[in-house]
């Protein structure tokens, strides 16, 4: 048989769960609510973070209004039971915080209450999430280089920090230094929970590694539990787990690419299998400055997109045999310095947030292919960087 034609197990539970996503996928239009956390650089004029109401029907967002006022709310995160909404930054402080929100009101004009915030106690948080659980909460420190844990009470406000771990304290030298000036120590730059809850997972760009923590929630606790290794200089940022949960795709900051890892969920270890760049060398040399920000991975699991700023553009990737990447195209983001983007629930859409531009944009995807088309919905939103979505889930 020849390899175009070759078909597998694998091949077959990938489509039996790409099939039932989109069997599944509400046919009737529904409003949404989108958050849009912001900073304030280069002359930005954010007050906080933003809200807008967003058709999924046809990909139209309001007006973006400001939701609550914030120092600093530049990343955002849901509680798993919808009803609070979780920020970087506070109301009454500059930096080194995390905040809760309430949140009231029916979907597509829901309102912000603040709850409480609490002290990282290693500086400003570079993101923030929830386990599955939604009994902890986690932030990522990268100029301090640690990771925080926090506990949530019933009603999701932060009830207080229970830790905070310093990334520099797990190797002899944790910086890896192979880029001056990135990687002279650790700089934390996300967290998020395996979808069992038992481990952390920290992707550390200074570091060159993904940091793993074994999570106590009953304590709670943190322990070291190992490292995912990345490629020298790369600088691991953002990361996602498959649907499928077999896979974790690491997006590196510094050389513009995914490194995809087989993920063994009992052990809690990660295998590095590929590393795909987002854009070529060709590419990279014709601007003056270039990174890469977000990765998210397609509800059905057959596409992964990637943010690239200086190039000011979104990559588009087909999953393969094995969970292995292969480019589909390359789509200019129409906005400056793409930070953040997030995809929609029922995978028909994608936002993408400008920060210098001031502006968030509106792709639709093609289920079949993966491609991206620009809708010309474009909003004005102050400083925006990160996009998060009304639904359900960290």
């Amino acid at each position: 048989m020849t390899p175009s034609r070759r078909f597998t197990f694998s091949s077959a539970i990938g489509l039996i769960v790409a099939s039932a996503f989109f069997a599944n996928r509400s046919a009737s239009a529904q409003t949404i609510d989108v958050w849009f956390g912001t900073v304030t650089s280069r002359g930005g004029d954010s007050q906080g973070i933003y809200h807008s109401s967003f058709h999924t029907q046809t990909g139209k967002l309001t007006r973006p209004t400001l939701a609550a006022t914030c120092n600093g709310p530049g990343f955002l995160a849901r509680h798993p039971n919808g009803s609070v909404l979780y920020a970087t930054g506070s109301p009454d402080a500059d930096e080194g915080c995390v905040s809760a929100y309430r949140i009231s009101g029916e979907p597509g004009s829901a309102t912000l209450e603040f709850i409480n915030s609490i002290t990282t106690a290693d500086g400003a948080p570079a993101h923030l999430s929830t386990n599955h659980a939604g009994t902890l909460l986690f932030s990522a420190q990268y100029g301090g280089g640690s990771t925080s844990m926090y506990a949530l009470a019933d009603n999701g406000a932060i009830e207080r920090l229970v830790v905070c771990k310093e990334h520099d304290e797990l190797l002899p030298q944790a910086g890896s230094g192979v880029v001056a000036n990135r990687q002279e120590a650790p700089h934390a730059h996300w967290s998020g929970t395996s979808p069992d809850d038992r481990f952390l997972f920290v992707p550390d760009l200074g570091m060159d590694r993904v940091v793993i923590w074994k999570v106590d929630a009953e304590s709670p606790n943190l322990t070291h539990h190992g490292f995912g290794v990345c490629p020298p200089g790369s600088g691991p940022r953002h990361m996602k787990f498959s649907p499928d949960e077999k896979k974790i795709y690491v997006l590196n900051e510094l050389a513009l690419s995914i490194t995809v890892f087989d993920y063994d969920a009992e052990q809690g270890t990660m295998d590095p299998a590929q590393t795909i760049e987002t854009l070529s060398e060709q590419v990279k040399n014709k601007e003056t400055s270039n990174s890469a920000s977000e990765i998210r991975v397609h509800p059905s699991g057959r596409f992964v997109y990637t943010a690239n700023r200086g190039h000011d553009s979104i990559s588009s990737f087909r999953v393969q045999m094995f969970g292995r990447l292969s480019p589909i195209e390359v789509v200019p983001v129409r906005g400056a310095w793409p930070r953040n983007f997030a995809i929609t629930p029922d995978g028909k859409w994608l936002i993408a947030a400008g920060q210098e531009s001031n502006t968030v944009t509106v792709f639709s995807i093609n289920e079949n292919s993966g491609e991206i088309t620009f809708a010309r919905e474009t909003k004005n939103v102050p400083n925006p960087i990160c996009v998060q979505f009304g639904s359900k889930g960290p």
